[in-house]
This record gives structure tokens, C-alpha cells and sequence, in this order.
């Protein structure tokens, strides 16, 4: 069991709220992405959950239990951290038992956790190396390793990639979404990165300035953002958003369109937009191109095909998809 739920939670250091009173519920078994800027209280509420921070006010349950006080080795729950925090002079084997150890779990059932977690970690022919002889992702494997032996009713990471470059990153994040399919544990994950949020998650949390700004699925987000700051979050590129005249003619204070969601035509008369092309960043499947004296305000970005041949200062007409723009009011909120 890992359901997860947060009442009217808050979160002060002396004068200054960093979470305003919130509520969540985390069902047993999802993978919960905590993402949003540096800064908006991700971690932090990550830390509440943990015990690792004391709440202000407000109920923690963990299974329909008050967890509020009680402290975090007693929770149930095991935290993976940015930092692998392994013991250099330990063997991984060593590494992966030493919560055990220090449980005093008969060493059988120690030996038993040990090489269940290493063989879904596939870690198994590393037992017996120490840290200093692994890859970075091999060190975060061990860390996790030493989570999964605690058979916890749910894993927390806080950014645990974050130390990784970018081609382990993709690697780790797809093991820990297997390794989450294996185990059926609730897990809460935390970062910055709202591509790594989108190709995990089950259920996304957007947070800003400690608030919880939407929840929901990485496509429901993506689809139907509540407001222009999950409009502008969520989705790489970032949705374009266009004010003035443009957006009244929709009826709106603001439109988003995103870059997939408009096209490239041949003739002027057949788009809505012409402009010059700026930057372009080419990734062999797609193109990214900067579009600039468009009329608008903003610069547009355009996702098109890889094939697409355009060149910087050249002339490009754009027709966004009808169907597929989103209308903000004054307040920034998502009109129907």
C-alpha cells in the first residue's frame, strides 16, 4: 500500500509561507511528477511528505494513517536524492545491505533483499565492486538499490538524474519507469525538467511559488492547460502565446498555438502569418525554426519536418491548426 494524502498542508520558515495550504491525494501505485521552476517549493513539499521537514499546519496520511509527527524512518517510505551520499570504502553489496544492517535484519533475509534488488537493477555482477569502479548511472542504480531493499510503501526522489549528462539521463529515466512497472510502488518524483515529467508520469503536479497551479495526466496538461503558466510549462518547444489584436479576433486576451500545431504553406494567400526565418535547429527528424517580422509581437516557433529546406532570411507562410488553439482571458485562465 502507498496512497498519499496531503490536507490543507503549509509549509513557513518564520514570516515567509513557501507552501500556502494545500491539498493532493496520491493513489497507491501511481508515479507522481512534482515539477515547475527552480525555486517553487517542489523539494520542499517532497521533504514534507518525508518528514524531513516539519509541516506548519496540516495532515499528512500515509495509508489512512496520520503521519504528520511521526518521524521519517518510521513512515514507510524511502527517499533517493540528487547526490548518490554511497560509502567509498563499502562494496556495492555492502552499500545496498547497510539500511538493513543497521535495522538488524537477520542477515539472511539481508543476503535475500540484496540480490532480489541487484538482479532488478541489474547489479548483480557489481556486488561486489565499490563505487569508484561504476558509471554515474550505475552509482544512482546503487542508490536506488538501496531503497528498493527497505520494500517501502513508496519511493521519493528528488532529483535523482540531475548529476547525470544528458544521454545517461534518458537511459536512468527509462529504468525507473521499468523499474516502476516491476515493483507497483507509488512513486513521487521530483525535478525541473518538464520533458523528463511528461514521458513518466502518470499524473503530473505543476507548482508554482508552493502552489499547486494543475494535476493531471502528462496529455490532459498538455491538451487542455488550466492557465498560461502550464500553457507556457508544459510542452518543448513551449507553446507560443500571442496577445492584441490576433488573439481578439478568437476572442481571447491571449492565444496559445504550439509549434507542431502550425503549418508551413507554399502561398502567401493560403496562411494566416508570413514572416523570416531566424534561428533554425535541426535534429534530423524535426526542425525548429525562430520566425521573426511575422507582424506579431512575439517571435513564433515552428515545428516542421526534418525534410522541411528553409533557410536563415528566407520568407515562410504559416497557417495555425483552428482546432487546436487555446484561449486565455485577462486573468491568464483557460476560456472554454
Amino acid at each position: 500500500m502507498g496512497r498519499i494524502v496531503l490536507e490543507k498542508v503549509k509549509k513557513s520558515f518564520s514570516e515567509v509561507t513557501v507552501i500556502p495550504p494545500l491539498d493532493l491525494e496520491i493513489e497507491d501505485g501511481e508515479f507522481v511528477v512534482f515539477v515547475g521552476p527552480s525555486g517553487c517549493g517542489k523539494s520542499t513539499l517532497l521533504r514534507l511528505i518525508a518528514g524531513l521537514e516539519d509541516v506548519t499546519d496540516g495532515t499528512i496520511r500515509i495509508d489512512g494513517n496520520d503521519a504528520t509527527s511521526i518521524p521519517p524512518a518510521k513512515r514507510g517510505l524511502a527517499m533517493v536524492f540528487q547526490s548518490y551520499a554511497l560509502y567509498p570504502h563499502m562494496s556495492v553489496r555492502k552499500n545496498i545491505a547497510f539500511p538493513l544492517k543497521m535495522a538488524k535484519m537477520d542477515q539472511a533475509e539481508i543476503n535475500r533483499r540484496v540480490e532480489n534488488a541487484a538482479s532488478v537493477l541489474n547489479l548483480t555482477d557489481y556486488l561486489d565492486r565499490r563505487p569508484g569502479q561504476l558509471s554515474g548511472g550505475q552509482r544512482q542504480r546503487v542508490a536506488i538499490g538501496r531503497a528498493i531493499v527497505r520494500e517501502p510503501a513508496a519511493f521519493l526522489f528528488d532529483e535523482p538524474l540531475s548529476n547525470l549528462d544528458a544521454a545517461l539521463r534518458v537511459g536512468m529515466r527509462m529504468e525507473i519507469s521499468e523499474l516502476h512497472k516491476k515493483l507497483d510502488t507509488t512513486m513521487i518524483y521530483v525535478t525541473h525538467d518538464q520533458v523528463e515529467a511528461m514521458t513518466m508520469a502518470d499524473k503530473i503536479v505543476v507548482l508554482r511559488a508552493g502552489n499547486i497551479e494543475q494535476v493531471g495526466s502528462p496529455l490532459e496538461l498538455y491538451r487542455e492547460p488550466r492557465n498560461l503558466f502550464v500553457a507556457g510549462f508544459i510542452g518543448s518547444p513551449k507553446m507560443n502565446l500571442i496577445e492584441g489584436a490576433e488573439a481578439a479576433k478568437h476572442g481571447a486576451h491571449t492565444i496559445g498555438i504550439r509549434p507542431e500545431h502550425i503549418d508551413v504553406v507554399e502561398a502567401a494567400g493560403e496562411g494566416v502569418w508570413s514572416g523570416v526565418v531566424g534561428v533554425s535547429e535541426h535534429l534530423g527528424s524535426d526542425t525548429f525554426f525562430h520566425i521573426h517580422e511575422t507582424g506579431l509581437a512575439e517571435t513564433i516557433t515552428v515545428r516542421a519536418d526534418g525534410e522541411v529546406s528553409l533557410k536563415h532570411g528566407d520568407t515562410i507562410h504559416l497557417k495555425p491548426r483552428a482546432d487546436v488553439i487555446h484561449r486565455f482571458d485577462a486573468e491568464g485562465l483557460r476560456q472554454s
